[in-house]
This record gives C-alpha cells, structure tokens and sequence, in this order.
C-alpha cells in the first residue's frame, strides 16, 4: 500500500501501470454496473486510482474509499469545494461516508479486437 502524499501527479507515479486495461467497472450488490471508467485521456488518473484500490482492498468499500481519497490529494479537496467535477472523487466521497460498498472489475484489453 502506498504512502499518499499531497500532490495527485506523485501518487499517481506510486500507482500500477493501466497498459492493457479497457477500463474499470463499479458493480454493486445486485450484480448491476453502476459506473464505467474508461482508460481514455481525462479518465486514466481514475483508472489507476480504482485499479490500485481494487489490487489492494479487493473492493469498494468504506475503507478503500477514504484511502483513495488520499491518493487523489487536492483533487479531494476541489471536489468537496465543486460537486460534480469530479464524479469519481465524488464516488469515493459518497462511499466513504455511507458505507455501501461496490465490486471493482478489471476489464483488460481484447488484444484480438483490433
């Protein structure tokens, strides 16, 4: 488990490589897909952020949402300031304070559908 520091951009560096992920499903208690984080620009920080959750804690829950709120640092803070401009810190908030945990799934690449 890392050491979150204050600066996104050196937890980031700190975080698995994203090569070969497609992107990252949230899935909750039913089985049903409640978010979808594609690995494309804008979206690759979260990507990693939820990718390392998953590989750490197995799972969204309250715990893995508090300490990916530390791992996303000032942009935290800029989402508590601004929701919505940040869905998935808000995600985290939201997780982190009523406790409804949610399953991460992986999706790899299909290297074959090229």
């Amino acid at each position: 488990m890392i050491q979150p520091t204050n600066v996104f951009k050196d937890n980031l560096a700190q975080l698995p490589a994203i090569d070969g992920i497609e992107r990252v499903d949230l899935i909750d208690g039913q089985g049903a897909v409640v978010a979808t984080i594609e690995n494309k620009p804008g979206k690759q920080g979260s990507v990693a952020v939820y990718h390392y959750l998953q590989q750490t804690f197995g799972k969204l829950d309250a715990s893995a949402a508090k300490h990916g709120l530390a791992v996303f640092a000032e942009h935290t803070a800029d989402a508590r300031n601004r929701p919505g401009a940040h869905p998935n810190v808000d995600r985290l908030l939201d997780i982190a304070a009523n406790g409804q945990a949610l399953s991460i799934h992986v999706v790899a690449t299909d290297k074959n559908a090229r």
